[in-house]
């Protein structure tokens, strides 16, 4: 099983790019630097349009800025897929097809994105 992370990783982005949170909040299109140091403390999770705003300013996909979430998500996606593909199998035998990628999503590994400068 994979180590456990934190949720997000957006201070660390950020920092490492020289910016404040000012910086990143008018990017994203807010007066104050507020709102980000909720989603940089875990406070608060950005809505799908700010969390691809953040990926465009700190230049890392949102599946790396936000690693921890994605993990749980990951984890519990696989879970259900296997479910439903033994569910599949025992209720649906000309459901093959269909169980056949529910139980690639189950067992495939998420691809490690290699870690740019």
């Amino acid at each position: 099983m994979a180590t456990p992370r934190i949720p997000n990783y957006l201070r660390a982005h950020r920092k490492r790019l020289g910016l404040s949170q000012d910086d990143v909040a008018f990017l994203l299109g807010s007066a104050t630097g507020a709102k980000m140091c909720r989603y940089e403390s875990f406070n608060r999770v950005p809505t799908l349009q700010a969390a691809l705003a953040l990926e465009v300013v700190l230049g890392r996909p949102v599946s790396e800025l936000f690693r921890g979430i994605f993990q749980t998500v990951e984890i519990e996606v696989r879970g259900r897929a296997k479910k439903r593909a033994d569910a599949l199998v025992s209720a649906a035998p000309k459901a093959q097809p269909r169980t056949k990628v529910l139980r690639e999503i189950a067992n495939s590994e998420t691809k490690q994105r290699p870690k740019g400068k």
